[in-house]
């Protein structure tokens, strides 16, 4: 595709390098360039409005333009524009933050410490694991397990614990002591005759065996999404967590649940571990904790793992880790403000009143002819598709769909073959309507065309 010299398609593909994308094809074609927000909706720049049924990345829970957060950093920006949390400094915003996290906490929680990304959170927990270890005299404690088709970010430890091929090939990855168990997708992981019930008690069964098979006291801990993203929306069958919980306790098994995207509202709860009475002694959280107007994660701590750290890091005299722009004053400061906005506004009733048009919506392709299921579960779905021919190049369907969707004014995201959807946690039922009639007539075109 040709783009006019000094656009800025053609200064894009010049000097940027994009993430999750093919180099050479964007070369080829070019970038979407989106302008301005509202609500539920972006506009590229040639004026073509599309819903954002992504909420971005899974995170901007408020929606576009949201006045009170462009407020909220500008005051703290015209008050003090950056300050860092490094050897016993501090300042307001950061102090607010964690004294409202802790206290949001679906669980006792000690400590909170703030990252810039999801991935940063959870390899700050990986770091965290490893010194807590070796504060309690376990150095052989130091293996962690994640799932198949989990997704817990890129950095190099983080993007070990993912369990997606395309997050490890080339890269080298994983790195030594993580280790992968059965991805709690029913439809694709049972094996015959099989009920939900009994394979949710074998995918307890299969993390004991690894456990067992590793020697206990290797394994620190396991983390998890309450409902997996990325992974392509996989929703736990009824009696997963009841059976996997009880295999860490009787391990002394660390527990870190991953809300980076289920945290603040979108399983219908203000936190997946609450959805499905988790116990983790660990979270962590990002995306929709500022609506990702601003970059900002928090992981929270209890005081099992804060305890021994503290004490390590007496003994030592330092706790040698830090981010520059951990606990931003800015981005705390629209943290605070956007998780004031949610309580003020009652945002989970809201989640709970529109969901169960969400979830009727999505349920209705299961009659599609190209669909094999669907799942969702609060706001957060997806419509997993399948053709006797496309269906033997995985990803081709679901990228066929995703052009439609473009081309029609919906953006989702097709991780193979799933098409997410993960709209702002403010769209109203009228449109959710918009949105999935989009999806409906999009799947029609490209049934017409096969």
């Amino acid at each position: 595709m040709t783009h006019l010299p000094n656009s800025i398609e053609a200064r894009d593909i010049a000097y940027q390098l994009h993430a999750y994308t093919d180099a050479r094809k964007h070369e080829d074609i070019g970038p979407m360039v989106i302008e301005k927000g509202e609500g539920i909706y972006v506009e590229d720049n040639s004026g073509k409005r599309y819903i954002e049924a992504m909420a971005g990345l899974w995170s901007v829970a408020l929606g576009f333009g949201e006045k009170r957060l462009v407020e909220a950093a500008t005051r703290q920006m015209e008050k003090l524009p950056f300050y860092h949390t490094f050897s016993h400094k501090t300042h307001g915003p950061s102090v607010e933050l964690a004294e409202m996290l802790v206290n949001m906490a679906p669980v006792p929680m000690s400590k909170v410490y703030f990252t810039n990304s999801g991935s940063e959170a959870n390899d700050t927990a990986i770091k965290l694991i490893w010194y807590r270890s070796n504060a309690l005299g376990q150095p052989e404690r130091k293996k962690i397990i994640s799932r198949v088709r989990g997704y817990h970010g890129v950095t190099v430890a983080s993007a070990s614990l993912t369990g997606l091929p395309n997050n490890h090939r080339s890269f080298d990855l994983p790195i030594a002591n993580i280790l992968h168990t059965t991805s709690p997708h029913y439809r694709t992981m049972k094996k015959d005759g099989e009920d939900e019930a009994t394979f949710a008690k074998r995918c307890a069964q299969d993390l004991e065996d690894l456990i067992l098979a590793e020697g206990p006291e290797t394994i620190a801990a396991f983390f998890a999404e309450p409902v997996m993203g990325a992974g392509g929306v996989v929703i736990p069958p009824d009696g997963y967590w009841e059976a996997v919980q009880p295999v860490l306790k009787k391990y002394d098994i660390l527990f870190v649940a991953d809300e980076v995207i289920c945290g603040f509202g979108r399983t219908g709860e203000m936190f997946g571990t609450k959805t499905y009475n988790l116990e983790p002694d660990m979270m962590t959280l990002s995306k929709q904790l500022s609506s990702s107007y601003l970059p900002i994660s928090a992981l929270m701590v209890n005081e099992k793992v804060y305890g021994p750290v503290a004490d390590e890091s007496h003994k030592i005299g330092v706790w040698g880790h830090g981010y520059t722009a951990s606990g931003h004053p800015v981005a705390a400061a629209v943290a605070l403000e956007n998780l004031k906005i949610i309580e003020e506004r009652d945002i989970l009733s809201h989640i709970k009143s529109v969901s169960p048009k969400f979830l009727s919506r999505l349920n209705s392709f299961n009659d599609h002819p190209l669909v094999v299921e669907t799942r969702g579960i609060g706001l957060i779905g997806a419509i997993e598709l399948g053709h006797e021919e496309l269906s033997k190049t995985p990803g081709a369907l679901g990228a066929r769909a995703n052009a439609e969707f473009h081309a029609n004014g919906l953006i989702s995201r097709n991780m193979i073959d799933a098409l997410a959807f993960c709209p702002p946690l403010i769209i109203s039922e009228k449109q959710i309507d918009e949105m999935f009639d989009i999806a409906e007539a999009s799947l029609e075109n490209m049934s017409k065309a096969l």
